[in-house]
């Protein structure tokens, strides 16, 4: 019996596959739990139609998330933090500081999308990747100053 899954099955296959199943597993479990319909002629159009909007709207998603990544990959973030010896921070640089600083060039992103595993506690130029929509991925380009001392 041909089936159209409409949700991932572990061991069968992805949303929106077509394949073939034993009559009884699709009957009795499949197509009662909503994780598949049967594979006719109308719902194999509908499934085809549904392919094409989805693909559509992720060349949009693409191309939204290009643009936004060459707008990202344009700003630096510029930090000045207190240091101790050997250029270490006495605080450190999080993803939120990262967003506040993009939010202040006029980038509205969500701070859990900013890929940044620790925070950054040391001198330098850091380049720290932004997960966007679609796969795309902008990287961050974070410079990290240290603060002049002021001697009283």
């Amino acid at each position: 019996m041909d089936i159209i899954l409409r949700e991932n099955v572990d061991g069968l296959g992805i949303i929106g596959d077509q394949i073939a199943v034993k009559p009884g597993y699709a009957r009795n479990f499949l197509v009662p739990k909503g994780l598949a319909i049967v594979a006719d002629r109308t719902s194999i159009k509908e499934l085809a139609h549904q392919k094409r909007q989805l693909a559509r709207k992720l060349e949009k998603a693409t191309k939204d998330a290009e643009a936004i990544k060459a707008r990202i990959e344009k700003v630096v973030c510029d930090f000045t933090q207190r240091a101790g010896e050997g250029g270490k921070l006495f605080g450190s640089v999080t993803s939120m500081d990262v967003a506040s600083k993009l939010e202040a060039a006029g980038i509205e992103v969500d701070r859990k999308k900013i890929q940044l595993t620790e925070p950054i506690k040391s001198l330098g130029e850091h380049v720290i990747d932004l997960k966007l929509d679609a796969g795309v991925v902008a990287r961050i380009k974070v410079v990290v100053h240290a603060q002049a001392e002021e001697e009283a």
